[in-house]
């Protein structure tokens, strides 16, 4: 899968998508390559969930992301399946963080309990709460549950034909993360 180790020279990227399990630090890393490079930064959250936690059609989702991607430079987080084929088509790099469980976890809980005790209002109104953070809708439960899923999906999606002309950035740890984003210049 790896293409491009995060230590390899590149050129600069333009068109990025940032993938990883949740709660591994796709949109803080996103909005850094966004605020580096001088590029517009798109979080999928924000287009995908309408007030009180209610999930947009697909289509609707495509449409609404359409417009955004039309431009020559920008950043994406998120691993919404119903829009990747849109995202990495146009894509020319694709960054994903394949952090340990542990890590993801230990990052997770401290976000998540930062929003529910600050009532962080995250997109269209939506707020954590600890009624959700303990239900079967959790975000903990789904990061445990997605992380072997996510390790298996993306070394075989980023080999499919259709996405060779990606480079794929595997990171493998919050370190790593930032050595690669200091040495990107725009």
């Amino acid at each position: 899968m790896e293409r491009l180790s995060p230590e390899s020279p590149q050129k600069c990227p333009q068109r990025i998508a940032v993938v990883g399990t949740t709660g591994s630090g796709k949109t803080a890393l996103a909005r850094q390559l966004a605020h580096c490079l001088t590029i517009p930064h798109i979080e999928l959250d924000a287009i995908h969930w309408e007030p009180n936690w209610t999930e947009i059609p697909t289509p609707l989702f495509r449409e609404r992301l359409a417009p955004a991607l039309s431009g020559n430079s920008w950043v994406v987080d998120g691993n919404y399946s119903q829009v990747r084929d849109i995202i990495w088509s146009r894509a020319d790099t694709v960054v994903w963080l394949d952090y340990p469980l542990p890590v993801v976890l230990h990052r997770l809980v401290r976000r998540t309990f930062r929003r529910v005790v600050a009532r962080e209002q995250l997109w269209n109104g939506n707020r954590e709460t600890l009624a959700t953070t303990f239900s079967r809708d959790s975000v903990v439960l789904w990061a445990i549950q997605t992380h072997p899923q996510r390790r298996k999906e993306f070394p075989i999606l980023l080999k499919q034909p259709e996405y060779a002309h990606l480079t794929a950035i595997h990171l493998r740890s919050p370190k790593a993360a930032q050595d690669w984003l200091s040495r990107l210049k725009p």
